[in-house]
Formats: C-alpha cells, structure tokens, sequence
C-alpha cells in the first residue's frame, strides 16, 4: 500500500471535468435541491407522524449497512462460540502440504471470486456512468431545472464563509505561536515530516516503523494513538506555514544531554530508512536534521538513512 500527494491537476488529467459535467452536476444539484424541498413539505410529517422515535431506533439500529457488523458482532449471542473456536484453531493450527488438493481448490475458487466481483464492479460502474450521463446530460431536464444546455459558463460555486477564513486565520496565528513549543517527541515528528516530505508519498514499511516506535517503551513514553495523531497534524501544519522557521526552533526543543538527542537521531533515521534511499533534496535536508541534533557532527558527511549513523566523507 502506498499513499502519493495528488493535485486537482492529477484528476484533470483522467479526462472529462469540462462544461457538459459542470451542467450535469449542477443538474443533480438542482434536482436534488426541488426533491429535498418537496419531500419537508409533504412528507416529512406524515412520517414523523408514523414514526414515533422508539420505531425510528429499531430502524435505524436494523438498517442493512449495520446489521452486516452486528449480527457478526459479540451483540449477537448465536456467535458466543466462535470466540471460543477461533482460540482453538489457532492453538491447533497446523501447515498442509502444498500438493493438498483443497489448497488447489481454494486457490482456484479464490480466483474465480475475484474475477466474478471485478467483472460485476466493471458492469455496475460503467451502467452507473451511462445513466447519469443519460438522465442528467438531457437537454430537456437541464432546461426543465433553469440550467442552459448550451452554456459554457463555469456553474455557481460555493460561497466563502467569512466565520471560516476568521477562523482559518485565529488556527494558523496559533501554530505560528507554536512554532517553538515542545520538546523531544514533538523535534522527532517534525523532523521525520520535514525530511520526509520530500518523498510525496508513504508507504506501509513507513507507518509499520512510526507504529512500532510509538509503542516503544524504552527510550521515550508512548502516547496514545489520538494524541499521536494530533501531534502529527499539528507539526505537519507548522511546518506548511513556515518550514524554515519549524526547524531553525529545533535546537530549543531538544534537550542537553547528547545522549538523548543521538536515540532520537538513530529513531529518524530508522523511520526514513525503512523505504531506502531518498532523495536529493531529502538527504540534503537529513544532513540539516543530523547538524541540529547533533553539533559535534561533521559539516561534510553522508547519512545513511536505516544504517547505524551518519559518516564523514574521507578526505
């Protein structure tokens, strides 16, 4: 698995995007806009109305996308054994031949579901498509709804909320305020985002070595997995306001003793390193990181993202 920054060009580029899908979604907009308004006036009561909130749970609790997690759930007390079952198939659990003819069998029924559920995607996806091109792309209807069909105008777009952009600007005036806050654990996650943010994209390796070094009990106090999210927001969203002055703060957040700084070189290096090289502008920013961290390092040195540490190039 891995995750790779995208932009509104990425999905500009997979075609389509133009005036005829602006209508057509305006469209959808409007019609839903006249369903909405029609349902609250004749509808809505009668069904509160028939609908006392005791029957609106018992609804609510049995619609289908919840039931397929319930009635496999320990609310359901038919499935008390399986607890039990799974425990004793694991302690009894053993490894067949290669050559068994239900592996084979497996395997083949295995593949044919795949094929089925992709074949079956493909057709839903693609009948989808040609019935909203078809319903919403008529003419008729986009006229019907005040739309121009012929129109290359761009749609009405969302109004910006002044309350939003009052408090856009109160949040980054406060990471701005903490740019120099924190301490060891807040200098490691920043500076594993300002050098890794370099790659444009992570991976499984990266967050199986984050997951193991928060659950890590030896050097630094783990925190929860909330609080670990937060922080990480938070220092990648100081360091998208002002990265130069996030990591010239460094050197204040990090304690006194080397020692300390050194683990907490060695555990940015162990999360870069465990997808390999980086690059250019990535090793040049490890390099910044190693200086801050560690001041008796060399000026001119080759880090080794996943080794044992930074060395000096021989003269």
């Amino acid at each position: 698995m891995r995750c790779e920054q995208r932009t509104l060009d990425d999905i500009r580029a997979l075609g389509g995007n133009d005036a005829a899908d602006e209508r057509r979604f305006a469209t959808v907009a409007r019609v839903s806009e006249m369903n909405l308004a029609l349902y609250r006036t004749f509808m809505q009561p009668a069904v509160r109305a028939m609908c006392p909130p005791a029957v609106a749970d018992a609804i609510h609790k049995t619609h289908s996308l919840r039931l397929q997690y319930s009635l496999f759930s320990d609310e359901n007390p038919f499935m008390a054994p399986i607890a039990e079952w799974a425990r004793q198939a694991r302690e009894q659990r053993a490894p067949v031949a290669k050559d068994n003819p239900f592996v084979a069998f497996q395997e083949a029924m295995s593949k044919q579901i795949v094929a089925g559920l992709d074949a079956y995607r493909d057709m839903r996806d693609s009948f989808g498509e040609q019935l909203f091109l078809a319903i919403y792309g008529s003419p008729a209807l986009q006229a019907a709804v005040g739309i121009d069909p012929a129109t290359t105008a761009p749609m009405r777009k969302a109004g910006k909320s002044p309350l939003h952009r009052e408090l856009l600007e109160k949040r980054i005036s406060e990471l701005k305020s903490r740019i120099p806050a924190g301490g060891i654990r807040e200098a490691i996650v920043r500076a594993v985002l300002y050098v890794g943010m370099t790659r444009e994209a992570v991976d499984e390796r990266g967050f199986e070595t984050v997951r193991r070094i928060r659950g890590a009990k030896k050097d630094f106090a783990p925190l929860p997995l909330a609080a670990f999210k937060q922080l990480v927001r938070d220092q990648y969203f100081v360091l998208l306001i002002d990265a130069d002055a996030a990591i010239a703060a460094l050197p204040s957040m990090l304690p006194p003793e080397r020692e300390t700084r050194l683990k907490a070189l060695e555990l940015i290096k162990q999360v870069l390193g465990a997808r390999g090289e980086l690059p250019d502008e990535g090793e040049e920013r490890l390099r910044r990181i190693v200086r801050l961290f560690d001041e008796k390092s060399p000026r001119d040195l080759v880090v080794v993202p996943g080794g044992t540490g930074p060395r000096a190039k021989a003269s």
